[in-house]
């Protein structure tokens, strides 16, 4: 085990995290703008679907699993409220 005065060690900590911070910042690119532009956009498309294909397939699922819930519910209210017979 290498053994490092505590100032190189903390010295080092600083240098990473100032790295770390400074090189995350220039990565970063603002697609605001561009959002607001396609979201904004009068095209007739409804603004949950507006997002492309994968805002229509979440859509589908979500309203299949929705319609299927309701049917399901109906199915044991249903089932509950006329109990069968016993023999």
């Amino acid at each position: 085990m290498i053994c490092l005065p505590a100032s190189f060690s903390t010295q080092a900590i600083r240098q990473i995290s100032r790295r770390a911070i400074s090189s995350s910042a220039r990565r970063q690119v603002n697609k605001v703008p561009e959002k607001q532009k396609m979201f904004q956009e009068d095209n007739g498309i409804p603004i949950h679907l507006k997002g492309g294909s994968g805002d229509a397939l979440l859509y589908r699922v979500t309203m299949a699993l929705t319609v299927f819930g309701t049917g399901y519910v109906i199915y044991e209210l249903v089932s509950a409220a006329f109990p069968k017979k016993k023999d």
